[in-house]
Parts: C-alpha cells; sequence; structure tokens
C-alpha cells in the first residue's frame, strides 16, 4: 500500500516515514503543500496522510482544489490545530479522520490500518451494516436478515453511498453532489434521510450535526 505523507516538520516527517516504512509500507513524503499537490493531481496511492499548515498551499486547500479536480483521495490529517472549526472543516471536506498533535506512533498506525480496511471492503459483494442489515453493491438493494427492503431509488442510492463510506463521515456536500446532483439544500436531504431511517427496523444512521451521516 502507498502513502502519500505532507508534512513540513522535517523531523516529524522522517519519524513518521521511517516508522510506516518498517511496518511495510511505500511512502512518498512532501514537505511543501504545492509540490504534494502536483504529485497527488497526477500520480496513483492509497491514503493521505496530511498537514493542515503547509508551505505555500495549506492542506485545506490541497484537498478543496483536487475534489473540484473530481479527485477524491482517503484523507488522514494530522493538525497541531486542535479548534473545533478546523475538525469541523476537515471531516466537512471528507476526511477519514482526523489525529491532534502530539499523537503516539502507534495511533496513525491503527488510523491507517482502519483506513484500509474500509478501502478493502469497498470491492466486496455485500457491505455488512449491522448484524442484520447488508448492502448489495452489485444489486444497489438494502437486505434485511436475506429479504430485500423495498426503497426508492433516492433511499437506495443513499444507502448505498452511506454503506461504502462505512465508518467515514458522508457530508452535506458529498451527499447534494452524488444523490441529487448539487441541486437542493440541507432541509431536503435531512427530510428524506429522515423518511429513511423510518422504514429501518434498526437506527443505524448516525447523524453528525452540522456535518453530515455516518454508519458505524
Amino acid at each position: 500500500m502507498k502513502i502519500v505523507l505532507i508534512e513540513d516538520e522535517f523531523a516529524l516527517n522522517e519519524i513518521i516515514t521511517e516508522f510506516l516504512e518498517n511496518e511495510g509500507y511505500i511512502v512518498k513524503s512532501f514537505f511543501d503543500g504545492k509540490e504534494a499537490y502536483e504529485y497527488l493531481s497526477k500520480n496513483s496511492y492509497d491514503i493521505v496522510i496530511l498537514d493542515i499548515h503547509l508551505p505555500n498551499i495549506d492542506g485545506f486547500s490541497i484537498l478543496e482544489t483536487l475534489q473540484n479536480k473530481k479527485i477524491f483521495p482517503p484523507v488522514i490529517f494530522i493538525s497541531a490545530m486542535n479548534s473545533i472549526e478546523h475538525i469541523t472543516k476537515a471531516y466537512k471536506l471528507g476526511c477519514f479522520d482526523y489525529i491532534k498533535k502530539p499523537f503516539y506512533l502507534e495511533e496513525l498506525l491503527f488510523k491507517i490500518e482502519k483506513l484500509s480496511n474500509f478501502i478493502n471492503n469497498k470491492d466486496k459483494k455485500f457491505i455488512k451494516i449491522t448484524k442484520n442489515y447488508k448492502f448489495s453493491v452489485e444489486d444497489n438493494e438494502l437486505i434485511f436478515k436475506d429479504e430485500t427492503i423495498p426503497l426508492t431509488q433516492i433511499h437506495r442510492n443513499i444507502i448505498k453511498l452511506l454503506a461504502i463510506n462505512k465508518n467515514k463521515t458522508v457530508t452535506f456536500d458529498l451527499l447534494r453532489e452524488e444523490i441529487w446532483n448539487g441541486k437542493v439544500d440541507n432541509s431536503i436531504i435531512r427530510a428524506e434521510i429522515s423518511r429513511l431511517k423510518k422504514l429501518l427496523k434498526e437506527d443505524f444512521i448516525q447523524n453528525i450535526r452540522g456535518v453530515g451521516y455516518i454508519i458505524k
């Protein structure tokens, strides 16, 4: 698995790189935001570990610019910026996780392994949601104890988006773009998900207030 590390603190960059390489990962590291953006926009990789405060282009701007080009890398933010505003913005941009500095390297490794498992599970035929619920990626159907649940196309698409992003917050912006082609406001999204939840026998769709929804 190939990891792109973008961290401008030289010593920390070297420590993380050495640690992950010893764990068997291929690591491409950058200290400069602009150089990292150029690489991310033109090359293949599996996971991005991204600091926010970087020379030339900050981490948020890197992710926003990539998304504007329809590139959606799996991102773990690492940052000393610990305000709720920064954390909220990171998750609104669709990051998988946000680690506050200072942190243990083992914590970072755990987050990477968790993200790696999520990426690998996306290619499976069925995604397990709860003990009784699973989603068929191939048939785009929600199944409860081997019984297909009748849902509208919009509700199936919502479940699919949440299921393939299990354990990751699906933001209002992503829901709006993927389900409604960017043509509705948040109140419509909330109302439709509320209707969907009333059809379910288990309450597995969690609201991340002001940000979006998640299946854990």
